[in-house]
């Protein structure tokens, strides 16, 4: 696979993280969002357990990262049985909530009047006092959710293809090689009757002014370099193509046949093949 199909499909790869992460945010402000609900939907029958129909249940409050408090307009009383079988239900629909802490505070003086933990395992949970009432007042109440530490599929997959677009990165930039860089060399080279311009890739002859391709420019210029000398077919192919991760057929050949036809305005200028070698720029006196 050529490098520069590589690098589309890192920019593909790249797009897709960019979108999923998108998908995750949304997906994680929707159960957000979801949660709050189920909290104030608990606070809803406690209320109507307590035979208040009327009074309000206060926007519920993230206090910390996994942590919600669930506040009442009014004092009211509750059973503790009441409130452990109502939070369980509810918190059943959220698939994220299978272990947490509840504290009841008092308003007050913010002291736990009523607590409990209700885990994954039940044999786990800490519950106790479910059947003393506790007296008119006014509460809040704590709901701390553990930390789920499961990977979900979208972050699964989100997580997966960091891993796999910083792999893939790694071996890109590893393999790329920069262009190797040509022997320095004086901006206009005397070419028999021609000057090149080895900047701007430009042969002048007579006024005339004839344009040479980039890489028609980068084989030109070795061939100046080392004039009446034989250059090896492999190092123009190195130096030439293979660096830019280009895959070499017939492609020097186009090239050097381009070349000798730009070349042909000075016949004391030209490029012959020696056979099982390579080529030399011949300029004859």
């Amino acid at each position: 696979m050529k490098r520069t199909h590589i690098g589309g499909v890192l920019i593909l790869l790249f797009i897709s993280v960019i979108c999923v992460a998108f998908r995750m945010t949304g997906n994680d402000d929707f159960d957000s969002a979801r949660r709050e609900i189920l909290l104030r939907r608990i606070g809803h029958e406690l209320l109507l357990q307590s035979g208040d129909s009327t009074s309000r249940v206060l926007p519920v409050k993230k206090i910390a990262g996994n942590e919600y408090q669930i506040s009442f307009e009014h004092a009211f009383a509750f059973q503790p049985g009441s409130l452990v079988n109502t939070t369980q239900r509810l918190l059943a629909k959220d698939p994220l909530a299978s272990e947490y802490v509840v504290n009841v505070l008092n308003c007050s003086d913010a002291t736990i009047v009523y607590g409990y933990v209700i885990s994954k395992n039940k044999k786990d949970d800490i519950v106790a006092c479910i059947g003393r009432h506790q007296p008119l007042a006014c509460y809040k109440i704590n709901i701390k959710f553990k930390p789920t530490g499961i990977i979900t599929s979208s972050n699964g997959y989100f997580l997966g293809s960091l891993t796999v677009l910083a792999f893939a990165g790694f071996i890109f930039l590893r393999s790329v090689k920069p262009p190797k860089a040509l022997p320095d060399s004086p901006a206009i080279v005397t070419l028999g009757s021609m000057s090149f311009d080895t900047e701007t890739g430009k042969l002048l002859t007579n006024g005339k002014t004839i344009d040479l391709t980039r890489t028609e420019t980068r084989v030109l210029r070795i061939f100046a370099l080392s004039p009446n000398e034989a250059i090896e077919r492999s190092r123009l192919q190195k130096e030439i193509w293979e660096d830019e991760g280009v895959i070499v057929g017939r492609s020097l050949d186009m090239f050097i046949s381009k070349l000798r036809k730009k070349l042909e305005f000075d016949p004391n200028i030209k490029i012959v093949v020696i056979r099982g070698k390579g080529y030399k720029l011949e300029i004859s006196s």
